[in-house]
């Protein structure tokens, strides 16, 4: 970060990425190769996250899901993805943003199934007590303690 509090201001590649994603191992194959670049944290917001995310070919942004109390947005910045919801698929390319309202049970997720890399913006508000549905697996992240654990539909941590 440059201006050391001078200046709010922050290079993203000077952020180290976390490849991946925090799901149940059997879980975490198709976002092997994302990477988050999370910016908000370091210049010190803490009411909304936002991330700078890089996905390859092949990769996905995360499973489909929806938040209860969270509203999510993404803006692509370079490539083309494939916006999945209940409604169908949609072709997302540069400039083109998407938004996820709170309590909206319409699971989402991004698809690179282009031939080349795609970046996007995605900001989140960092709802406390939010928890997160996934439609098309046995998979739930719940507000426990302060933070969100994943457990089966059913209730079973993994």
């Amino acid at each position: 970060m440059s201006g050391q509090g001078a200046f709010p201001v922050l290079d993203p590649a000077s952020v180290e990425p976390r490849r991946g994603a925090r799901y149940p191992e059997h879980l975490r194959a198709a976002f092997a190769t994302r990477e988050k670049r999370v910016l908000g944290d370091p210049l010190g917001l803490t009411n909304f996250g936002v991330n700078l995310v890089h996905m390859p070919p092949g990769s996905e942004s995360a499973l489909r899901h929806w938040h209860t109390r969270e509203d999510e947005f993404v803006i692509v910045i370079e490539g083309e993805l494939t916006l999945l919801t209940n409604a169908g698929e949609t072709i997302l390319g540069p400039g083109m943003a998407a938004g996820f309202p709170a309590g909206k049970a319409d699971g989402h997720c991004l698809v690179n199934r282009s031939g080349r890399d795609a970046v996007y913006l995605e900001v989140g508000d960092r709802r406390a007590g939010d928890e997160v549905t996934y439609p098309d697996v046995d998979l739930a992240a719940i507000w426990r303690d302060g933070g969100r654990v994943y457990v089966h539909k059913d209730g079973r941590h993994y």
